[in-house]
């Protein structure tokens, strides 16, 4: 029943899409290859706001996705409430809203929500949802600082800068959060911006916990220093052990793809999924490939910053 049950949701993220192939046709045709699903939330279909309007997917027993397609926004669920990453931003709040209650889940039980890092496709919704659940805002100082100053200057488009969440919990390296049983550990790690936030917990499949790590920093930014920032963060990344199961904080990892499939690949997997198969999800070679391809790649970058003469 469990297994039906999660095919039934995931289904529906994917039959529009088998009914109307011509998006496929259309990234061939501009890239000279296949598009891979998740890519394209990120590449091709990237403004087409009804495509990005996925369904949302219970991964693991206390780990839903109910953000849009090119962003994720992930629910961590307790017995005493729930830890949302991440808010996505505008047009697509009200879809995190309704994905949230379509999971099975009130704004009510929302007690904190954790910023991966301070770009606005991340925290764009933000003070939005701060205001409807009443839940804490959790970031690292530098990035609070990064948010505040782009509430300061003209938005895209040179529309009204963004709202940003009223400045609350500032988080470090090393501090815990614990709320029903689930306890998240917080890591700085930065190179992406100066405060990308990583969190280890622990997911549950059917009762079986695996070791479960959200990197807030997916690829280097801004020149020299912060080329220098994420090669040494690819290092301390590396050292982590036992990680199982990569929550990526977009479908599709632009600067690094993650090997054997984003979420959405691996979303199918699930969905497909029968009694006593793996989990498409845990995948701890994958993990430990993409550390190795991260650090290659930040270890290149890094180079050819300095030959540009980047400060």
């Amino acid at each position: 029943m469990r297994h039906r049950m999660i095919a039934l949701a995931v289904a529906s993220v994917f039959g529009a899409l088998l009914a109307q192939p011509e998006w496929r046709v259309e990234a061939a045709a501009q890239t000279g290859k296949k598009e891979e699903l998740s890519e394209s939330y990120r590449g091709s279909q990237k403004n087409n706001v009804t495509f990005q309007k996925v369904a949302p997917i219970k991964v693991f027993d206390n780990l839903h996705y109910v953000g849009p397609g090119f962003v994720s926004v992930w629910l961590i669920s307790t017995p005493q409430g729930a830890i949302l990453i991440d808010g996505a931003e505008e047009p697509y709040v009200d879809h995190v809203i309704d994905s949230i209650r379509k999971s099975g889940f009130q704004l009510s039980d929302i007690k904190y929500i954790l910023l991966s890092h301070g770009h606005l496709d991340h925290f764009g919704g933000v003070a939005r949802l701060q205001q409807l659940s009443g839940a804490r805002v959790a970031a690292l100082e530098e990035d609070w600082a990064l948010m505040e100053q782009a509430a300061t200057r003209p938005g895209r488009n040179n529309s009204a800068p963004p709202p940003i969440p009223k400045r609350d919990m500032i988080v470090k390296e090393g501090e815990t959060l614990t709320l029903g049983g689930q306890t998240i550990k917080f890591y700085k790690h930065p190179g992406h911006t100066a405060g990308s936030l990583s969190a280890e917990f622990i997911v549950f499949d059917n009762g079986r916990p695996h070791k479960a790590f959200m990197f807030g920093g997916p690829g280097p930014r801004g020149g020299v220093q912060g080329a220098t920032q994420f090669l040494e963060t690819t290092k301390r990344i590396a050292a982590i052990p036992g990680v199982e199961v990569h929550v990526q904080v977009h479908s599709w990892l632009a600067s690094y793809p993650y090997p054997n499939g984003g979420i959405f690949e691996r979303a199918q997997k699930l969905a497909q999924r029968k009694a006593g198969e793996p989990h498409p999800f845990v995948d701890q070679a994958a993990w430990a490939q993409w550390v190795k391809t991260a650090q290659a790649g930040a270890e290149d970058y890094l180079a050819e910053q300095k030959q540009k003469g980047a400060p």
